[in-house]
């Protein structure tokens, strides 16, 4: 008997089926020239994402050794910009206070992928903008068409829609699971993981 429970999850797997590796070995690849030119990743996100960086920036700090950074680990910071100057620039302003650099890289986890005719995560294209500007390395981890990270992206990963009813939990927990890949992907991982070092 169909359930919701079993539909969700064979939504899943149908999305497995359908993601192209292309975009992930390439995310691999420029993570892996970035930790050899000693630059720094920085993770954006909001919402959902905004918890997604917080986790990944322990994982690609810890298990990768790249230096990696979320304005979404600093609410003083972030609540103080937003009151302020306003929401469309706390991350563009902070990765100016940051100094980004075209040795450096932005990683954006958004739905979205932000878009500034309907209003939607402007925050994150104007970062975005910014990187692009500076020359910095852009890449995300997005849902339905990617919206302006997907355009001006290096390398971006844009989480197949297979029930427009789905798409935000579809794509942030692909957004877990794609980094998740990253980290332990041989050209970025470091450090073996705890429970995998310890014996039967």
């Amino acid at each position: 008997m169909s359930t919701f429970s079993s539909e969700y999850l064979q939504e899943a797997v149908d999305i497995i089926k359908k993601l192209d590796p292309a975009p992930i070995e390439r995310m691999a690849a420029l993570l892996d020239e970035l930790r050899a030119r000693e630059g720094r990743l920085f993770i954006l996100g909001v919402g959902g994402g905004a918890g997604h960086a917080s986790h990944a920036v322990n994982d690609f700090r810890k298990i990768a050794n790249i230096e990696t950074y979320s304005p979404c680990d600093n609410v003083s910071e972030l609540t103080a910009r937003a009151n302020d100057e306003g929401l469309d620039t706390i991350y563009s302003a902070w990765l100016v206070g940051s100094r980004l650099k075209s040795t450096d890289m932005v990683m954006v986890f958004s739905v979205g992928g932000g878009d500034l005719d309907r209003n939607i995560s402007s925050s994150l294209v104007r970062a975005v903008e910014y990187a692009a500007k500076v020359g910095a390395v852009i890449t995300g981890i997005v849902g339905r068409d990617g919206g302006y990270t997907a355009k001006v992206a290096t390398a971006c990963v844009v989480v197949p829609v297979v029930n427009p009813d789905n798409i935000t939990p579809h794509t942030e927990s692909f957004q877990a699971l794609v980094w998740h890949l990253l980290v332990s992907h041989p050209k970025v991982k470091m450090m073996t993981n705890k429970w995998e070092s310890q014996k039967p």
